[in-house]
């Protein structure tokens, strides 16, 4: 299960097209690396993640994965909807509403 708290992913996608992890680099005196990876709040990352990530991508929780794209040119925003939520529930969080008006996807859910 994915929960609230981890590290960081960056706000935008690197060059290659992937998802990268969020570092900033802290040095001491010395020039040793003191800190590197950011940790930090992951709602609504994992929330993302989860939206567009299809089943058997996220190695820890294989059946995770609402792999919305393959709903868009569909238009079917209860089906869509519907997914989501299921997927959302599946990694354990309590999921107070899910809505998708024309192309916008919001979502009010927490982990408990």
């Amino acid at each position: 299960m994915i929960k609230a708290k981890g590290i960081q992913l960056n706000d935008s996608n690197n060059v290659n097209g992937g998802v990268g992890l969020k570092v900033i680099v802290t040095r001491d005196e010395n020039n040793l690396i003191t800190q590197g990876m950011i940790i930090g709040e992951t709602l609504r990352q994992n929330q993302s993640l989860i939206v567009c990530l299809s089943p058997g991508e996220l190695v820890r929780n294989p059946t995770v994965g609402a792999s919305i794209v393959d709903l868009l040119l569909d238009r079917q925003y209860l089906v869509m909807e519907h997914r989501i939520r299921e997927h959302l529930e599946k990694d354990g969080m309590n999921v107070r509403s899910v809505e998708v008006v024309e192309g916008q996807i919001n979502i009010d859910a927490s982990y408990d």
